[in-house]
């Protein structure tokens, strides 16, 4: 027997250390059962939804679903247990010509937003921390400096980020401020040839490693809140990482502390004067959230039904057994009512019609029902249910922070209760009472 000789060597390969014995093959431990790094087909379109897409969308969508399929499903699980990022794949991602969405011009691939959301749920149906990573820097950061920045400013930064030569964040959630994120804290101090910046930033996705910040700050002359572009190397500028999350463990979240730091005046960005301004950003981000359930839903799916026809218990295939195939009914029956409800966000926002109320009630409804599905996927596959290996397991984690981020089921039900009812109800009676004596 062979004694470790230091914690490094334990942790490197454990089975070894002890045994002598080579690292665990999943697919020799389970036979019946081919795990995620081989990814199953697609076979969740049972209401043939591709017949609704045009030439151009259906193009884009194989072209996504086989970059995902090849290059990331076979190293996804290793860089999520890890909770590292494969710096690796970020050219192949920026090869998919996604970034930057509907933004025409400068770089950007232009396309309608329901083309880019078939893209967004292609990437989460197979990782959904890549899918987060490209949210983050496409839909919120790019589409910011796309709709609030200076005609300067989008030619020097938007054909770069399009490629992913550069790689963007956006800073607007506080550790004090998360749902009432309008009451943000950190400041912007106007100074000879610029404004000086002094705060903290929680939860803000890319930003150990993104080369600009999108920062969010309020002006201490006008109580306004105002849009920034930050330079990583930006003296007073420290960013840590959030350690110990249990979903999107890929996604590098970081925590972001401000001293006087400078910003020139070129870099503030013009189109922001209030937070009304940060919510045309937001209105298209969360139909993007919100095609993130959908395709990590239909990743459990195509996972779960391979499962069930590949896996045997008493002699039959899992699939065999009514209770499995009511469940993967249930699944299914959930996938294609998440769809039809994304589809229709996108019409409606492709025809300047979509409220804030809809686009609220979308990401809350779907976030919910993809719970469920991944719920349902994890009693299915059983004790293998709980390993990253079968994809259940995992997009159950990540399933978490997407249910609360892009607003929270409860408060993308109250925007959607406000819409329906003219009444607003997002600060107990007493203290809005109190704030009025």
């Amino acid at each position: 027997m062979s004694i470790p000789k230091n914690k490094d060597e334990v942790e490197q390969n454990p089975r070894s250390s002890y045994f002598n014995l080579p690292p665990l093959d999943v697919s020799v431990a389970f036979p019946r059962a081919t795990p995620v790094s081989t990814f199953p087909p697609s076979v969740s379109d049972y209401y043939q939804f591709s017949d609704l897409l045009t030439v151009e969308d259906q193009a884009l969508r194989m072209r996504v679903r086989e970059c995902m399929e090849k290059e990331i499903a076979p190293i996804m699980t290793e860089y999520w247990e890890k909770a590292k990022f494969p710096f690796h794949a970020i050219p192949k991602l920026g090869s998919l010509g996604v970034a930057g969405g509907t933004i025409k011009g400068y770089g950007c691939p232009g396309l309608s937003i329901t083309a880019s959301a078939l893209a967004m749920a292609e990437v989460a149906r197979v990782d959904a921390s890549c899918s987060t990573f490209i949210l983050v820097h496409s839909s919120l950061a790019m589409l910011t400096i796309a709709f609030c920045g200076s005609e300067e400013q989008k030619l020097k930064y938007l054909p770069s980020l399009a490629q992913f030569s550069t790689v963007a964040c956006w800073a607007l959630t506080e550790p004090d401020y998360g749902s009432d994120a309008s009451g943000l804290k950190t400041t912007a101090i106007k100074v000879e040839g610029g404004w000086i910046l002094e705060g903290k930033k929680r939860w803000i996705g890319n930003s150990t490693f993104a080369d600009l910040l999108v920062v969010f700050a309020r002006n201490t002359t006008t109580n306004q809140i105002n849009g920034f572009i930050v330079k990583k190397d930006a003296p007073g500028l420290t960013v840590t990482k959030i350690e110990n999350k249990i979903g999107l463990r890929i996604v590098q979240n970081g925590d972001i502390v401000m001293k006087r730091v400078f910003v020139p005046d070129e870099d503030r960005l013009p189109g922001v004067n209030s937070f009304q301004d940060t919510n045309k950003v937001l209105a298209v981000s969360r139909v993007m959230v919100a095609w993130q359930p959908i395709g990590i839903s239909m990743g459990v799916y195509d996972m779960c039904h391979r499962y069930l026809k590949e896996r045997k218990q008493f002699g039959a295939p899992l699939a065999a057994f009514q209770i499995n195939q009511q469940k993967l009914v249930h699944m299914l029956g959930n996938v294609q009512a998440m769809v039809l409800v994304g589809w229709r966000l996108c019409k409606l926002y492709e025809k300047e019609k979509m409220t804030p109320g809809q686009a609220s009630l979308a990401k809350a409804w779907i976030s919910l029902k993809a719970r469920e599905t991944a719920s349902i996927g994890r009693e299915l596959l059983g004790g293998n249910g709980i390993l990253a290996d079968f994809l259940v397991a995992k997009a159950l984690c990540d399933l978490e922070p997407i249910y609360t981020y892009e607003g929270t089921y409860d408060i993308n039900s109250l925007i959607t209760g406000r819409e329906i009812t003219g009444l607003a109800s997002f600060k107990p009676a007493m203290l809005s009472k109190r704030s009025r004596m």
